[in-house]
């Protein structure tokens, strides 16, 4: 049986991570908590809105209700990356080649490692972003639709129109595919290989609630999602991707939402976390399900394996953390 390490912090938490093997806990007050030897506590921001791993250099990148991008690396070193006083930032993406997207309203800055700064205007106001896995491209999630970006080119942007509200987005680990979710409870998607415009659209639809949460497996097989009873887990490995294919439903709940889904770095396992606290690891080749923790005070917020998957750390809303020891 998986042993947790509780670790109670106060208020609401928004990301769990691993930063090398050091697990890391970022609270909606604009706190960093790295369990290095110990609880070492970083003050970050007035307010923090959104905080990414990046994966690269194993460090977190963060944005605020101070105007602040910052980077925080697992010694709690910090580097401040932008600064615009007065705005919020609510949308920052980690990309290759030390490159760093946020937006801004209808704006996205790419801050590239050498300091430079690219700028890109959207005509609707940017929700989501995300970077290719290779090249410097960024997704921008906007009203009707996703703006695909190249930054080191002058070349055109390409639109990918769905009426709508796409509030995230997310590139597959091949690059073929991209995923947003969306205001109204469903996901839609886009082959980027397409020749034929009207073959490239993905609808996948049909959740009770907004999709809130998502994760591809290791090789891209598959991509998880939150918003039902269960983690909805589309496939992804044939040549058009979940068109015509019914998703899987693993870890089902008679009416406890999942709030949270991480697959593991190597295995086809899913971490599933619930609005009651609760933690399920489900295998995809036979459902099997192991309970990694009994429900807690708060919804799931944050799930994150660390690189070896015999870690996982998760966060809550109520702020009842934790580490799971998976190889106890």
């Amino acid at each position: 049986m998986p042993t947790v390490a509780p670790l109670d912090l106060e208020g609401h938490v928004l990301t769990a991570s691993f930063l090398g093997d050091i697990p890391v806990f970022a609270t909606s007050a604009g706190t960093i908590h790295r369990m290095d030897g110990g609880e070492k506590v970083t003050e970050l921001h007035q307010g923090l809105l959104t905080c990414v791993k990046d994966t690269a250099n194993q460090t977190l990148l963060t944005g605020g209700e101070d105007g602040k991008v910052q980077r925080i690396a697992h010694d709690g070193t910090v580097s401040e990356l932008a600064h615009v006083p007065r705005k919020w930032i609510s949308v920052v993406a980690s990309g290759p080649q030390g490159a760093v997207a946020y937006a801004i309203g209808k704006t996205i800055f790419v801050r590239l490692s050498d300091g430079t700064v690219k700028q890109f205007t959207e005509e609707r106001t940017v929700e989501g972003l995300d970077f290719a896995p290779k090249g410097l491209r960024v997704a921008a999630a906007r009203y009707n639709g996703v703006t695909l970006h190249w930054v080191g080119t002058s070349g055109a942007p390409v639109d990918l129109e769905w009426k709508g509200a796409h509030t995230g987005v997310t590139f597959s680990p091949d690059g073929r595919f991209v995923v947003t979710t969306m205001q109204e409870n469903a996901l839609h998607g886009w082959k980027l290989d397409s020749k034929a415009a009207d073959s490239r659209h993905m609808r996948m639809t049909g959740y009770p609630a907004k999709v809130k949460s998502l994760s591809w497996s290791v090789k891209g097989k598959w991509l998880a999602s939150s918003g039902a009873p269960a983690a909805i887990v589309w496939p992804f490995s044939g040549k058009d991707g979940p068109m015509g294919k019914t998703p899987l439903e693993l870890g089902t709940r008679a009416n406890i939402m999942v709030s949270q889904v991480a697959f593991h770095p190597v295995e086809e396992v899913l971490a599933i976390g619930f609005i009651d606290g609760m933690i399920l690891a489900v295998r995809i080749a036979d459902g099997k399900e192991a309970l990694l923790r009994r429900p807690g005070k708060g919804a799931i917020t944050s799930l994150a394996w660390s690189a070896t998957g015999k870690l996982m750390a998760f966060a809550s809303e109520a702020g009842d953390c934790g580490i799971v020891d998976i190889a106890a």
